[in-house]
């Protein structure tokens, strides 16, 4: 009998959530994916640091953002003599509100791997999903620049995602799932809200259902889990995202992994369309605590992240 892990590629492609490139060379993902916080916990470990110490000697003088990045594309081109598919760098998180920037930085980024040899369509660029990344995003994805959407948490966001024309979005099943049972308080009751009733995998089920009922091209990849079964309840997903603990429990545990996510019934009726101009946009979001909390939440928390690693960047350089 299978592996789980097995099971669940032959109905989504599986993307490593880490930095840690051994893990990447056990478990065979077919991408893989990276954050700040990712990096700076992988160049705390002594495998990893010689990354970051030689990033700094080789461009002592530069500033802590161009050492970052090249710090993020050396560990992305690593990532990418192990994975025979795309890579996820993100531009930093302080320029979430800043379209401009953003775009001049994902520029910059996409320039570092070309002049290492790597074609672009090997890398996505991620950035948060406030109205001016998702903007950024579009202009981005008109140069061919593919663009891979984080902090996800609601339709809105989504559907903002595919007017865009972004490559791929990553919906936070976790941290969506998270939100619903801190709020629930006592009354929460984990088994009821377990599998397909997750809030989490409920959210990235509509996201899915939306658009492949209206035709949408960009890539759907569950990101954020908490457990196993968050993971096998999106069987079908086009993508997800796993971190590496949760990827060993599946390829540990025995079993078939049935679909779960599927297009939808020929001459059923699509959900109905959602507007997603930038008023539209923002009022929706406005509307969502649980999504307007964790966006805003998850950005200060990369943010934090950032400055560590700039830290650490700084003590290197000294």
């Amino acid at each position: 009998m299978p592996s789980q892990l097995q099971a669940l590629r032959r109905h989504t492609t599986v993307v490593a959530d880490t930095g840690d490139f051994e893990t990447m060379r056990a478990l065979r993902p077919t991408d893989a994916t990276t954050n700040p916080s990712l990096i700076l916990k992988a160049v705390q470990k002594d495998a990893y640091r010689p990354l970051l110490d030689q990033a700094a000697r080789d461009h002592r003088g530069a500033p802590a953002s161009e050492i970052t990045d090249r710090l993020l594309v050396a560990f992305g081109r690593q990532i990418l003599d192990i994975v025979p598919g795309r890579v996820s760098t993100e531009v930093d998180a302080r320029l979430s509100f800043d379209t401009r920037a953003s775009v001049e930085r994902a520029r910059g980024i996409i320039a570092l791997y070309e002049a290492a040899g790597v074609p672009r369509e090997r890398v996505l660029i991620k950035i948060a999903s406030t109205w001016e990344g998702i903007q950024a995003a579009r202009l981005l994805q008109e140069e061919g620049i593919h663009c891979n959407l984080t902090l996800l948490f609601s339709l809105v966001q989504a559907v903002a995602c595919a007017d865009a024309g972004v490559q791929l979005i990553s919906p936070f099943v976790g941290r969506i799932y998270d939100w619903h049972k801190k709020a629930a308080g006592a009354q929460w009751d984990e088994t009821a809200r377990s599998g397909a009733n997750d809030p989490g995998v409920q959210s990235v089920a509509r996201i899915f259902e939306y658009y492949k009922a209206h035709g949408i091209d960009t890539e759907v990849m569950g990101a954020s889990f908490r457990n196993t079964g968050q993971i096998l309840a999106l069987a079908g997903c086009d993508l997800l995202t796993i971190s590496p603990e949760l990827l060993a429990q599946l390829d540990a545990s025995e079993g078939e992994v049935p679909v779960q996510l599927s297009l939808p019934a020929a001459g059923s009726p699509p959900p109905a369309a959602m507007a997603c101009g930038e008023i539209a946009f923002r009022s929706l979001l406005n509307e969502d605590a649980m999504a307007s909390e964790k966006l805003s939440e998850g950005i200060r928390l990369f943010v934090a992240d950032a400055r560590k690693l700039d830290q650490l960047i700084e003590q290197a350089s000294a």
